[in-house]
This record gives structure tokens, sequence and C-alpha cells, in this order.
């Protein structure tokens, strides 16, 4: 029944996925009207790299709340060229190349499935594509990245690239770049040892320092002050105990009343997601599943960072894909999935800031604390579920012991 009722939706992909963008342009409005602030902060502040002003001249928001240039240099060298834009030619251009990157993301993911499975990507697998695509656009990640004019769909869809691609070179170089861009791609490297893709690895730490040092030809004193003086400074990057960040530091500051930094209570808590991480990758790497590890690593380090914005949350999107496409038909994995497609879809998160005082504030009613941890607990649960939800490797009965001895995943698209 469920397959008749997708093949009938699969014939209409192509309108579902124009009637969607078409929905979506409808309630944009004139470019003119587009806020897209965070793009604002890439397209205004980039330019003072030049006069080595970089990381000293915010940009007004709030009264209590001057936005910053919190990426690391080399950043904003690849940003100068849209700030050459005018600025509502750069909004409508972020725009497109953003959702070109959201269905980029939902075909890669759908396509290491299908090879996974023995299918060719046919046009069965294309007309999947679209109707993710069309349904992704709304969830809640996604939507605040297109309404801020975030980098995630960009930076998640390049990156994702880069960590399956088969050549260790283009693999670990892409990867060191995407971190060099913005520090948290490079928990990428986890899924490279893992997957015992050293040279990939190797590649990966060639890839950054080759963004450090064009960062530095840019801007020596910016680059000395960002490396050396402003890494790792969470509140110069926002109010780590408002809703919208979705780390476990985030989760548990609004629990506790007060910013737990990196004392025990995170310390238990990132313990906690490194076990289930580790049975997460013993089982996804057993099975030869290269989507559930991606998503496995991209998942630990969304909970270990100390801010992840709920638009940074965009790898929901290929978690979903699995749990749907990848996984075990199972009621924990399907409930775990349908529990995201709700809580993004539902915007909670929109709901949560709407109802604290401020985004500084950090003590709140136990409700809204424990609706805050909407992100991480759905976090760990995946990780939790996925050892019994992987499927079995090809040639593996299920549940068995190997046939082969040799059972590492290998990458599927180039």
């Amino acid at each position: 029944m469920v397959e008749r009722f997708e093949q009938r939706v699969l014939r209409f992909a192509p309108l579902v996925l124009c009637l969607s963008l078409g929905w979506y342009a409808w309630r944009l409005g004139a470019p003119t009207g587009w806020g897209m602030i965070d793009l604002k902060v890439y397209w205004s502040l980039a330019p003072n790299l030049l006069t080595d002003q970089l990381y000293t001249i915010d940009m007004p928001f709030t009264a209590d709340f001057p936005l910053p240039f919190t990426y690391p240099p080399f950043a904003a060298v690849l940003f100068l060229p849209l700030s050459w834009l005018p600025w509502v030619v750069a909004r409508v251009a972020w725009q497109v190349l953003s959702l070109v990157c959201l269905w980029w993301l939902v075909r890669t993911a759908l396509s290491l499935v299908a090879a996974r499975s023995g299918q060719r990507f046919d046009g069965t697998w294309s007309r999947r594509a679209m109707v993710w695509t069309a349904l992704a656009l709304w969830c809640e990640p996604v939507r605040k990245t297109l309404d801020f004019g975030q980098i995630n769909l960009v930076l998640i869809a390049g990156t994702f690239a880069a960590m399956v691609a088969a050549r260790q070179l283009v693999a670990g170089f892409g990867v060191g770049v995407a971190a060099g861009l913005k520090l948290t791609p490079a928990i990428s490297v986890l899924y490279f040892l893992v997957t015992r893709r050293f040279r990939a690895a190797l590649w990966t730490g060639v890839g950054f320092a080759f963004t450090v040092a064009v960062g530095f030809v840019a801007s020596a004193a910016d680059s000395w002050r960002y490396w050396f003086e402003l890494l790792g400074a969470a509140d110069r990057v926002g109010p780590v105990g408002s809703a919208i960040n979705q780390s476990l530091r985030g989760a548990l500051s609004r629990t506790l009343g007060h910013d737990v930094e990196m004392t025990w209570p995170w310390l238990l808590a990132v313990a906690v997601s490194a076990v289930l991480t580790g049975f997460a990758l013993r089982a996804t790497v057993r099975a030869g599943d290269t989507l559930a590890t991606v998503v496995a690593v991209q998942l630990f380090g969304l909970l270990l960072s100390p801010i992840s914005w709920s638009h940074h949350w965009v790898w929901v999107i290929p978690l979903v894909l699995w749990a749907v496409h990848g996984a075990r038909r199972s009621w924990p994995v399907l409930a775990v999935a349908a529990a995201w497609v709700v809580v993004t879809g539902a915007d909670l998160i929109t709901f949560l800031i709407d109802q604290q005082p401020t985004i500084w504030e950090i003590p709140r009613p136990w409700p809204l604390a424990a609706l805050g941890w909407c992100y991480p607990l759905l976090g760990l649960l995946t990780l939790a579920v996925m050892p019994t939800a992987v499927r079995a490797a090809p040639g593996e009965p299920v549940g068995g012991t190997p046939l082969t001895t040799t059972s590492k995943a290998e990458p599927s698209v180039t």
C-alpha cells in the first residue's frame, strides 16, 4: 500500500516541486524585502579584511547584540566577490545557490541509498529527489537557513560531496577547505578515520593548512587575532542559552539555569553521546552504510559543538532520508524519523524563541527548558537506534556474522 501511494505521488513529482518552490517564492515577496541578516554580515563585513579590521567592526543588529564576523579569515576571502555585487543581486544569487544545494544534498543522500541497494539512480530516484526537496524546503533548519541567508546549505552540500568522493585527495582536501571556511566540518575527519581512509584524513590537514595560509596572506593581523585570541570564544558567536542553540551545552545550560561551559554536566553528556556514537559507527561501518556513517558523525559534531543553532541541523534531511529509504523498517527508527519531521515541520524552535524574555536570559520555566532539548534529545535517540536499524551489508545475513573479512564503508558518489 505504501509503495502504491508513493508511485502515485512520484507521477506528479515535478508538479509537487514546482508548487513548493512557487509557494516559497510567493511567501518571500520582492527581493528588496528579504532580510537575510547573516548574509548581510558576510556581504558587508568581509571587505574589512582588506584593512585588517575584520574582527574589529561589527554590524549593528540590536542594541545588546551587534553582529560580528565570526568565521576564519579564509571565509572572508571567499565572500569578497559576493560583496562586490549590489545587495539585492547578492540576495537573489544566494537564494538560488542555496536551493540548488538543497536539491544536491537530497540527491546525494538518495544516490548513496540507491547504490548500496544495488540500484541505478534512475527516473524513480530522481522523482524521489524532487518530492523530498519540495518537502525539505519547509523544515525549520532549511527555512531559517534561507531566511537568514545562512551558509549552511552551501557548506553542508559541499562537505557531504567531499566526504563521499571516491578519490581520497579530493575527499580530504575538500573537507579541509570546508573546515577552513567554518570550523564545524572538521568533525568529518572522524568519518575518514572510522572508514580507514587515512590518506583522506591527512589531506584534510593539508586543505585546512592551505586555508589558514591564504588567510594569513590576506591579513596577517586578522588571522593572528582569530586563531590566537578569538578562537573558542562561544559567547562572541551568540547567546549560548538561547533556545535557538540546540547543542548539548545549550540544552544543559537552559536546564540548570546557567552556562555550564565545559564542566562536569557537559563532560558527562559528551561522554554519553560519544558512547552512543561509537556503537552507531561500529554498526554502520560494519554494514558498509556510508550514508548512516556520515549522519552519525555529523550528529555527534552538532551535539559536541558549544553552539549549534537550529539551522545548523540541516543534516536532519539526509538523516530522515536514510531512516525512510536506507534503514530497516522497524518502529524505533520510523518513530524517530517521524519525530524529526514533526519537530522540524512544526517549527518548535520559533515558538521557544518567542517564549524567552531575551536571547541572553538563561533560566526559564521547566516546560520550556524540557522542550528546548528537542534537537539534542532526538539526536541522541537517533544514535541509540542506529545499531539495530542499520541494514546488513551485502553478503551478510541480517543480525548475523559478516561473511567477509572486510566490511568498511566505501564511498559511492564521486
